[in-house]
């Protein structure tokens, strides 16, 4: 008879750039919870980076952080991370006490919740939720009706390659894409 490991799985990621490049952050096994890859993240960040620099950003489905943690390395003045999952939350947590990141909050609650209760704008916005939740749409409608976003906020939105993209506020308009296969 096998032993039964009752443990979680811990994963780890790096941070690719900026004041804690190399830096390798932990996050736990929890469903749904993907953090974007390197590749992605480098492209992502290659095409903010003009508009990084004293950003506030908002971390939308924290999950593992590398989307938060790597804009707060790469010169955002504030970002928000918002991870609705505890064993999540907890992880962001250390991390961010971790790096002393103090540039970082971290806030365990729904995203819905935390785009009602903020109240000042944010200049980029990260949206990739767990795929099996299809909230995209209704985040980024929160997003417009709340108001909090700044004038020519920059929003990231990741979604399945297999899907099309999700509904949008008319308002939006696409700067660039790119469909990864995996």
């Amino acid at each position: 008879m096998a032993k039964q490991n009752n443990k979680a799985r811990t994963n780890s990621l790096r941070i690719i750039g900026g004041v804690w490049r190399g830096r390798k952050l932990t996050f736990p096994e929890v469903e749904g919870l993907r953090p974007t890859s390197d590749r992605t993240r480098e492209t992502i960040f290659n095409w903010l980076q003009p508009s990084m620099g004293g950003s506030r950003c908002l971390d939308l489905f924290a999950g593992s952080g590398a989307l938060g943690f790597e804009a707060a390395s790469r010169g955002a003045a504030e970002v928000v991370l918002i991870e609705n999952n505890q064993q999540a939350f907890l992880q962001l947590k250390q991390n961010a006490d971790t790096l002393k990141a103090s540039n970082c909050v971290i806030k365990n609650s729904s995203a819905n919740q935390a785009i009602i209760e903020s109240t000042i704008p944010f200049d980029i916005v990260f949206i990739d939720p767990p795929y099996q939740a299809d909230l995209w749409t209704d985040t980024a409608e929160n997003l417009v009706s709340q108001g909090i976003l700044s004038q020519g906020a920059l929003i990231y939105l990741e979604y399945p390659a297999k899907q099309d993209m999700p509904i949008l506020p008319t308002s939006w308009h696409l700067l660039k894409e790119k469909k990864q296969v995996m």
